[in-house]
């Protein structure tokens, strides 16, 4: 029985780097419909074009992506070269704790009682 792990493990592969651009390539109808039998997913005939059309834009903006030259510059964590703005990350005792456990259905030694879900 030959399923997907097989066909992925037996796909050739070689190291890619990082300049390197993937090859474009569109996609047919057939592939569609592969790549729909393989998710289990029953489609028709008018949806297969549907997918094929729009599969295919979103290769075509990728290739878009992968033609801009980024060598030379170092990625970034944020598109305008912001930071965050984190707050220390410090222990610190609720006094409001009492008044918070009031509004509790159920509570023992300062802590919330939930009904068991695995039995």
């Amino acid at each position: 029985m030959s399923g997907i792990g097989d066909s992925v493990r037996n796909f050739p592969r070689k190291p890619r780097r990082p300049t390197e651009r993937f090859p474009t390539m569109p996609l047919t109808s057939s592939d569609v419909k592969r790549i729909a039998h393989l998710a289990r997913i029953e489609i028709t005939a008018a949806e297969t074009e549907q997918t094929l059309g729009q599969l295919n834009g979103i290769f075509k903006l990728i290739e878009q992506l992968q033609s801009v030259d980024t060598a030379g510059i170092e990625p970034m964590s944020h598109p305008l070269g912001g930071g965050q703005r984190l707050r220390e990350d410090v222990a610190t005792d609720h006094p409001e704790r009492d008044a918070i456990m009031k509004n509790a259905p159920a509570s023992q030694d300062g802590l919330f009682l939930v009904p068991r879900v695995i039995e």
